[in-house]
């Protein structure tokens, strides 16, 4: 058994029951291989195993009262993965799924993704089991009260700077802010995703679907393509799906197919935005009312069936394992040529095989949806300094950071021996940085 056999075996004997974990650490750990082999100091210092745990797991009550007068009680989460190349960064998500092993699996993402984007940012991620769908504005304040109580402790400018994730949207950074302030009598950036009235920054909300876009563009222009013309499904419709959108359009693609939780539309027209974002954003509605409303278009149960819409493009914009073996597999027989992940780990290790084995461009999470934390620590340096920048200035750093995120990854898959294979070049690159920074630290 190989050094990386023993770690992945250690870790999965240690943490029983985690499985999203386990496959995050799957797959970054056996591609880095290559590089352990090049590095024999990597196992005398265990750095693999100091790589794989975190600095510090925050578990914690969250009790809150709804408006009818019953407490409630949820579980609250913060995982401080990795602060070598810098303070933890990582957002908070608040959905019903969340738990230990998601927030982990998330965290150890994060890790690789802020290293990409070479901006000074360690790994770390957070949330709550708590569900804000159907509570009113009163009882999500309450909640996010209740939480910030526990979790300000633990969190600063220059220690670990949350933003937001699924469920937390403006709104909840508005009452997580509001409570840190409160508490700790200090205006500071410690939570990034901020309205623009109290510190947040221009492009924030649209950065990870702009960024999403700007990578696959940078793909496509090293092959002498472009997003003109070009079919693209993209699921989900919630801020990322909606804003990558945005940006393919406006580059000349035909967006024809997103999806909620309940099912998918199919518009072979193209997707009318405006009315996504009245539906969604206006609403909070189903997209289901989408197809009520546009003739031509079609709507169906089930998310699975939209990866069987024919297209050139493929942006996975929703949650963790939406596109199995057998979809990916599907995709391909269509003609799908590009594959960018704008959600967090939305591939199955099958289903990457397949990409990879039949040639798909395939552009994974860490480097392609590091948009919106690169934009993040944008905002920790305009609040750092007491600066506001234009959205043009936020949003050309924006392109720039993913261009360059695109060559690292290129050069570093090609460096290895790994030419096209950017789950190789994302998780390289973006290791290489940590161990050098680990190294230097000592022991700790």
């Amino acid at each position: 058994m190989n050094y990386v056999e023993r770690v992945l075996d250690s870790l999965k004997k240690q943490n029983p029951n985690e499985p999203e974990f386990h496959q995050a650490a799957t797959e970054i750990l056996t591609t880095l291989a290559p590089v352990v082999e090049k590095h024999p100091e990597y196992e005398d210092q265990a750095l693999l195993e100091r790589f794989v745990e975190p600095e510090r797991v925050v578990l914690f009550r969250v009790p809150w009262v709804d408006d009818c007068g019953k407490v409630h009680v949820n579980k609250g989460y913060r995982v401080q993965f990795n602060s070598a190349i810098g303070p933890y960064k990582g957002g908070l998500r608040f959905h019903p799924s969340v738990n230990l092993s998601i927030i982990k699996f998330l965290g150890l993402e994060q890790i690789l993704k802020n290293s990409l984007t070479g901006l000074p940012i360690g790994g770390g991620k957070g949330g709550s089991d708590f569900d804000p769908k159907g509570k009113s504005n009163r009882e999500i304040m309450a909640f996010c009260q209740s939480f910030m109580t526990e979790l300000y402790r633990h969190i600063g400018a220059d220690t670990d700077v949350p933003a937001g994730d699924i469920g937390v949207g403006g709104r909840e950074i508005g009452y997580l802010f509001g409570q840190y302030k409160r508490i700790r009598d200090e205006h500071v950036g410690v939570l990034t995703g901020r309205g623009l009235s109290y510190g947040g920054s221009l492009v924030r909300t649209e950065a990870t679907g702009y960024g999403l876009v700007y990578i696959v563009n940078e793909a496509m222009k090293a092959r002498g393509d472009s997003l003109k013309g070009k079919t693209v499904i993209i699921s989900g419709s919630g801020n990322v799906a909606t804003y990558a959108c945005q940006k393919a359009q406006s580059l000349g693609a035909k967006v024809v197919a997103m999806y909620d939780s309940n099912g998918y539309i199919h518009d072979p027209d193209g997707i009318k935005l405006d009315l996504i974002k009245d539906i969604k954003e206006v609403k909070r509605g189903r997209i289901k009312e989408y197809a009520d409303r546009v003739e031509g278009a079609t709507y169906k149960e089930g998310c699975s069936g939209i990866w069987s819409i024919p297209c050139d493009v493929a942006l996975p914009c929703a949650t963790q394992n939406e596109i199995d073996e057998k979809s990916a597999a599907t995709l391909v027989k269509n003609g799908v040529k590009y594959v960018g992940e704008g959600a967090n780990m939305p591939s199955t290790l099958g289903a990457i095989d397949v990409f990879l084995k039949s040639g798909v461009v395939f552009l994974p999470a860490k480097a392609a949806n590091a948009g919106g934390v690169a934009t993040s620590a944008l905002e920790m340096a305009q609040s750092s300094g007491r600066m506001f920048w234009s959205f043009e200035e936020v949003d050309a750093k924006l392109r720039n950071i993913m261009a360059n995120i695109y060559r690292n990854i290129d050069k570093a898959a090609k460096d290895y021996g790994f030419d096209g294979n950017y789950v190789m070049g994302a998780n390289i690159a973006g290791f290489v940085k940590v161990a050098e920074a680990m190294l230097a630290h000592g022991i700790v």
